[in-house]
């Protein structure tokens, strides 16, 4: 009985939808790797077709994708890229969503209420997807509605360098918008090097969405150039009034840092007469020229991306990139 013996060699590819292919080509460029060709296109009604132009049997596959607006067009591309590559018999399937869509809808306020944040990670196992990677979670729970692993990394180390390089001889104080990121609060008080903690007491009526009041600041803020730390900035409105309920406390400045850049509606011209001295995000989303002004800073994500690419294809750890405190 004869039989044939091989040794098992991996093969890294890289996968980019259309919503944000400047990331994608920067991650690419870091991990020294070209993205795979590919047609994409949609029909007419708004169907959409995906076909890569290289054998993808046996790769070790990566998607990369942004779900920034239109969001369902861009959950629907990457979906179907998932499923061709399954069809076409990729040996693993790494989703890399830097955003999450839909990820605010992760728990019932009332009933009768979808939790699209599950459906979102449902439909990607579905799809064929064996793992997902993503960056600052709405909530970190959500990690659990998808049935394997999933790579949860931070853009705190990105931002906070940004801060203590660029102001190094202020006196800061961390500001969390809401009661609910304290936690949060406390690692970048820890990564700044200590500083005071204050959060904003807000409330918000579920049935009314991107709509919150800043009613008063919790902690010590007075004379202080705050930081005020949020995972995603939509319509802005928070984070105007946030930035004003602080100037009133006699905050010296505020400092605005978000991971995720959704800016829709008024956003833009929100927080450019918000009165904060600077605007950061990362570029998980695509923030188009017309989008930024004088006082935003958009800083590179995809360093941070393709380090985790490449420990999860070596088989390594990608908990050690934040010091081991993922």
């Amino acid at each position: 009985m004869s039989s044939m013996s091989a040794t098992p060699k991996k093969n890294l590819m890289l996968f980019s939808g259309r919503a944000h292919p400047e990331l994608a080509e920067q991650v690419a460029k870091h991990l020294d790797v070209t993205i795979t060709p590919q047609s994409a296109y949609s029909f007419a009604n708004g169907e959409i077709f995906v076909r890569f132009e290289e054998s993808v049997r046996g790769c070790d596959a990566f998607v990369l994708q942004s779900h920034s607006a239109p969001i369902n067009d861009q959950i629907m591309e990457h979906l179907i890229m998932v499923d061709a590559l399954k069809r076409a018999s990729a040996k693993r399937i790494t989703v890399v969503m830097p955003f999450w869509g839909y990820a605010r809808q992760d728990k019932k306020h009332r009933g009768r209420e979808p939790i699209s944040a599950r459906l979102i990670a449902d439909m990607f196992k579905t799809a064929g997807a064996d793992r997902i990677m993503t960056v600052d979670l709405h909530t970190a729970q959500i990690q659990g509605f998808f049935d394997g692993p999933v790579d949860h990394l931070f853009a705190l180390p990105v931002l906070a360098q940004h801060i203590k390089r660029t102001y190094a001889d202020h006196d800061l104080a961390v500001v969390s918008p809401d009661s609910g990121r304290v936690r949060l609060a406390e690692r970048w008080a820890e990564t700044l090097g200590g500083t005071p903690l204050a959060f904003i007491h807000k409330t918000r009526d579920p049935r009314k969405p991107n709509e919150a009041v800043a009613n008063r600041v919790v902690g010590e803020v007075e004379g202080r150039l705050c930081v005020v730390i949020d995972d995603m900035i939509d319509t802005g409105g928070t984070v105007a009034k946030t930035v004003e309920v602080l100037l009133k406390d006699g905050a010296s400045d505020v400092i605005v840092a978000a991971t995720h850049g959704v800016l829709s509606g008024p956003a833009v011209d929100r927080l450019s007469s918000s009165g904060a001295r600077e605007v950061i995000f990362t570029d998980t989303l695509p923030i188009p020229d017309e989008k930024r002004f004088p006082g935003m800073t958009v800083l590179p994500i995809a360093p941070l991306v393709a380090r985790a690419i490449h420990e999860v294809f070596d088989d390594g750890s990608v908990t050690s990139l934040f010091d081991g405190n993922a």
